[in-house]
């Protein structure tokens, strides 16, 4: 009988960048009938830990010689690098096994966030499957992996209608106004629950303790992301800035609006294969991205996304849950 394949998938960050792998962890994995290993780091452990097509998650320690026993120790036939940077480019070295590595285009990136032109024009889902081409491996077109697990009773009635907001993000140029909220959130007469980290906490706790406000529910930085999915797939909507939470979302195919600032869907990183309701809103007064990851804005020094009117947002709302 013929020996499985072993192959260590690599993609050590982001969340939303972790869950784009889904697609061709699945590929892989049934498509060569292999036992997948993913190397990621401890604190996005979580983020896979329900995917049935994974046999191991691995993390890497901060003794680099140690993660490397550990990988030799495995003898994976195959190593698929869907990070390609220089830690995991010293990984694939010292392993010494074949493998393939995810093309970045980082010239072509470079071309559409300073100059406007965009010769990308696909999904960054689409370039980790071009990494894997050489196997006969291709996209089954299925789309995003989420299970979610049991969650704990989140003492809210999930059996009504509700929609979700997640008001974070990694940078302040990627995130809504307080002002953009609340303008929105006071004209729903749906329940809205808030979504976020502890940094949200500052706006969520200003919109709680606002008295027009009736029927919004404050779960930043109170929940786990395995809590606030669970939340999610139950709901009518979710909006949300660019974030890891967009991504898991789709996998859902409920209705997404996603708020786009310094980074824009042209970076290949929109929510994938949703459902065909799906509306990015982007800020009027910058059709370009202003970087990579939203770190710095060319527009506002706060960040372009503030420009996105409130009646605009509630307007799609509207649209969106009809």
């Amino acid at each position: 009988m013929n020996k499985k394949l072993k192959i260590l998938v690599i993609r050590f960050s982001s969340i939303g960048d972790i869950i784009l792998t889904t697609p061709v962890i699945r590929c892989l994995s049934l498509q060569l009938s292999a036992d997948i290993d993913f190397l990621t780091k401890s604190k996005h452990k979580d983020i896979l830990i329900t995917n049935v097509y994974l046999r191991n998650i691995l993390t890497v320690s901060k003794n680099h010689i140690e993660t490397i026993k550990i990988l030799q120790s495995e003898e994976y036939d195959l190593i698929i690098d869907l990070q390609n940077n220089l830690h995991s480019m010293c990984l694939r070295l010292a392993l010494g096994v074949k493998s393939y590595s995810y093309q970045k285009k980082t010239f072509r990136r470079y071309l559409l966030i300073y100059f406007g032109v965009d010769l990308l024009n696909d999904h960054v889902v689409d370039r980790y499957f071009q990494s894997v081409v050489k196997l006969g491996v291709f996209n089954d077109s299925k789309g995003i992996d989420y299970l979610v697990a049991n969650s704990k009773d989140p003492q809210l009635n999930i059996n009504q209608d509700y929609i979700c907001w997640c008001i974070g993000g990694t940078y302040e140029q990627k995130k809504l106004s307080y002002s953009q909220i609340y303008n929105v959130v006071s004209k729903l007469k749906i329940p809205v629950l808030l979504l976020g980290g502890t940094e949200e906490k500052k706006i969520s706790k200003k919109l709680i303790d606002n008295p027009q406000l009736k029927s919004v529910h404050d779960f930043c930085g109170n929940i786990t992301i395995q809590e606030s999915a669970y939340l999610i797939q139950k709901s009518k909507l979710l909006l949300t800035n660019d974030t890891g939470i967009m991504h898991i979302a789709s996998a859902f195919k409920i209705p997404i609006i996603c708020f786009w600032g310094c980074t824009k869907p042209s970076l290949g990183f929109e929510a994938y294969m949703t459902s065909n309701k799906l509306e990015n809103l982007i800020t009027p007064i910058s059709k370009i991205p202003c970087s990579k990851h939203g770190r710095y804005c060319r527009k506002k020094s706060n960040g372009c996304i503030k420009s996105i009117r409130p009646q605009t947002i509630y307007e799609a709302i509207l649209r969106l849950l009809k």
